[in-house]
């Protein structure tokens, strides 16, 4: 049986990984991403580079994409220049990244009007997910759509969901971000608490990771808070605009969300102190009083 080829834009910290998994598996890969040389890892592997989104679009039967924000999104999608507009009928186009169920929807109706198939399809799981092709992966859109789909989804991840209809990925993301964003303050001042009370940090998260208070975050973002290690899995500024999406589709539906607003301002004030570009768990610096 012939694989699909694939077509993937945005080759990023998780893009990368993720595009290396489908070479790995046996699909023929053609590239795109704004900055060439971010790519050329995977070009030296035998990725082919698309010089647009357009041509990419008329060459390949699958596109994924993972970009930055749903200006971002909407921009690869829509327009003369788009997927849509350049893709064949009966084209996958699969956007991961996260962005608005509402244009979600868009692009959707966009594609029904081409003959293209479209899907929402965000992830969780980070750096480390990706890498490890353990990423939790919600997807909205048609069933026969999925179906088609899954294959190239079980190269990526490992708990691969049909939430609902088109935009539904995207709702379950926002339900993800919401929880993080609680949780991480929690990691963040049990954290400091620890080193504030005098124990040892290390030693706290052997008690208290595989207790009530487990999450990933405290197993994997905890240590490399206590490292100093502000590298991104996630970067802030992702962060902010995935909170800032939830908080207005909160407001859509009537909803409140403190913990959330109150995890948004936190973060705002630590971009602010130069920090848009490092990992979520750069917000331990903020309750340490560190720069």
């Amino acid at each position: 049986m012939t694989l699909p080829k694939i077509g993937f834009i945005g080759t990023g910290v998780m893009g990368k990984s993720m595009v290396g998994h489908l070479m790995t598996a046996g699909y023929s890969l053609m590239v795109y991403n704004r900055t060439k040389a971010k790519a050329q890892e995977l070009l030296d592997r035998g990725a082919v580079w698309a010089d647009t989104v357009a041509d990419m679009a008329a060459q390949c039967n699958i596109v994924i994409s993972i970009v930055g924000y749903p200006q971002d999104v909407e921009a690869t999608y829509l327009g003369d220049a788009g997927l849509i507009a350049n893709a064949q009928a009966g084209t996958i186009l699969i956007d991961m990244t996260t962005s608005s169920p509402m244009l979600a929807k868009k692009l959707y109706k966009a594609g029904l009007e081409k003959g293209v198939k479209v899907l929402d399809a965000p992830v969780s799981g980070g750096d480390v997910g990706a890498r490890q092709a353990k990423l939790s992966i919600m997807v909205g859109g048609d069933e026969a759509t999925f179906k088609e789909a899954l294959p190239v989804f079980e190269c990526l991840g490992n708990n691969i969901v049909l939430q609902g209809a088109i935009g539904a990925g995207q709702h379950t993301k926002m339900c993800n971000q919401i929880a993080i964003a609680a949780n991480m303050m929690g990691v963040c001042e049990a954290m400091a608490y620890a080193k504030k009370a005098g124990l040892d940090p290390e030693k706290v998260l052997i008690s208290i990771a595989t207790g009530a208070a487990a999450s990933f975050s405290l197993s994997n973002l905890a240590p490399r808070m206590l490292a100093g290690d502000t590298a991104p899995g996630f970067y802030v500024k992702h962060f902010i605009k995935d909170m800032k999406i939830a908080i207005e589709s909160a407001e859509e539906m009537g909803l409140m969300v403190p913990g959330l607003t109150l995890a948004k301002s936190l973060y705002e004030k630590l971009a602010a102190a130069g920090h848009e570009n490092s990992g979520t768990q750069a917000l331990f610096t903020l309750y340490m009083g560190q720069k």
